[in-house]
């Protein structure tokens, strides 16, 4: 690898951003990285925040598989040319944005990871909190923001908050093939708990389950299509920022079969299993506890046994983990590592994002279910437009084929370099398609579907790329 990069310019590559050498990651791994991804607090409270929309169980259980499906074909077309090239998402971004303008798009996924590492922190957090609170009650008054806290948060949640903080930085700091591991078994586990707790709040029941205690009110053929569409583009909008940069990891996949067989036990078959799961343990909180429980933790909590507390709660807590670490960590450390490749390493990277996720104080982005939805579509609104530029600069202009090594090099001949190393009509198209996006998401007309965000920012960014490609090839 050292005589790789001599061939390189140093200041556009680095150890980590180099072509991938060693490939160990099959289908498994692939099936776990999911399993990590939707198996967390998060991936819990955003389907079970759905509910509150007011639509049918049904309805809402169509919208999460028609969107995870989607988000499986993204994630195929955009591991492939990380997986050919062997490099990741900030220096494949290169190929659309020329060597210079990568670090646009580069330094919108790693703010947006920022901002999601700190949600999935503080959501971890908030179990560790439960867990603490339930062992010892005394604790109750360090955990009222209005007695003792501090920006929104309680003594004892920033000290929860920090505890994750620590632990995640620990496991990401040994490396790709420490988190490998501990993804391996973070996800898989989260099923046994959510399989006993279901036979456990069916047994509380009597046996008895409906999917009727949502109290959805009447609507019409045409509200409740519109919901599903709605319900599905939140799903598409969660899922998007780890579709955007899936290239970090198909770069260490064996063979592209193996990541499109992970992909799809890992995306649509594991998430119609959890989407079960979770439907099932939510509709059976009402005849239980007497109310609907839209959090996973909370329904944990309301157990006897404080052993069967702390062993789910500490589930719970593993598998966000996960999910933060692969989504966010791995993905802001390329990211700002791309920034300047030559000072700051993967590991600095990473740390970076941690540091900023203290900043963004996350519980202020997901607190409520309408929060937590004009954050994905806000999020949307940025990612659509990424992902479109990219598939369609990748598929559409280059027809597919990349010169790897032009990635690398600040040379005014190399392909990549466009003008002044910025390619003007990725750029172009980006701005338009973000604007788009956010005139869907704030222009009160458009209200009835600002979830769409993503869909409509990828559709304008797929389309002016391709025809400002095309008319600047006529010009030429």
């Amino acid at each position: 690898m050292p005589d790789t990069i001599d061939r390189m310019d140093s200041h556009l590559v680095n150890e980590d951003l180099a072509p991938v050498r060693a490939r160990s990651w099959g289908w498994f791994d692939y099936v776990s990285l999911w399993m990590s991804n939707v198996h967390s607090v998060g991936g819990y409270v955003t389907a079970g925040s759905l509910f509150a929309v007011g639509l049918p169980a049904g309805d809402v259980f169509i919208a999460l598989v028609a969107g995870i499906m989607i988000v499986q074909v993204i994630c195929n077309l955009a591991g492939r040319p990380s997986f050919e090239s062997g490099a990741p998402y900030p220096v494949m971004a290169r190929m659309a944005f020329g060597v210079r303008g990568a670090v646009v798009p580069a330094l919108v996924r790693g703010i947006i990871a920022v901002g999601w590492y700190g949600i999935q922190t503080w959501l971890a957090s908030n179990a560790v909190l439960i867990l603490l609170l339930r062992q010892w009650p005394a604790l109750a008054p360090w955990a009222d923001v209005r007695l003792h806290g501090l920006l929104g948060l309680s003594t004892l949640g920033w000290g929860a908050f920090m505890l994750l903080w620590g632990i995640q930085a620990a496991v990401f700091w040994r490396g790709m093939e420490t988190i490998r591991r501990f993804i391996d078994w973070a996800g898989p586990v989260i099923y046994v708990v959510m399989i006993a707790l279901d036979g456990w709040l069916l047994w509380k029941a009597g046996g008895h389950i409906s999917l009727d205690v949502f109290d959805a009110p009447p609507h019409g053929m045409g509200w409740r299509l519109l919901g599903i569409v709605n319900a599905m583009a939140l799903i598409v909008a969660y899922f998007s920022p780890i579709a955007l940069n899936f290239g970090d990891f198909a770069r260490y996949g064996v063979s592209m079969r193996d990541i499109r067989r992970g992909n799809f036990w890992g995306l649509p078959v594991n998430f119609v299993g959890f989407s079960v799961l979770t439907l099932v343990t939510i509709v059976l909180t009402r005849p239980v506890f007497g109310r609907v429980i839209l959090d996973p933790v909370e329904t944990v909590a309301q157990i006897d046994s404080p052993t069967a507390v702390a062993i789910g709660v500490l589930t719970f807590v593993t598998a966000t983990a996960g999910i933060n670490i692969v989504a966010n960590f791995v993905s802001a450390a390329f990211d700002f590592s791309n920034l300047a490749p030559h000072a700051i390493s993967w590991r600095r990277g990473g740390l970076i994002a941690a540091m900023g996720a203290l900043v963004v104080t996350p519980w202020n982005l997901y607190a409520r279910p309408e929060l937590i939805h004009l954050t994905l579509d806000i999020l949307g609104t940025f990612i659509g437009p990424l992902t479109g530029v990219l598939l369609a600069d990748y598929y559409g202009v280059h027809r597919a084929r990349t010169d790897t090594a032009a990635l690398y090099t600040a040379s005014p001949q190399a392909p990549y370099w466009y003008r002044n190393g910025v390619n003007v009509t990725a750029m172009a198209s980006l701005l338009f398609s973000v604007l788009c996006g956010l005139g869907l998401v704030f222009v009160p007309v458009f209200a009835p579907v600002r979830n769409l965000s993503w869909f409509v920012g990828f559709g304008c960014a797929v389309a002016s790329h391709l025809a400002l490609s095309r008319a600047g090839a006529r010009g030429n």
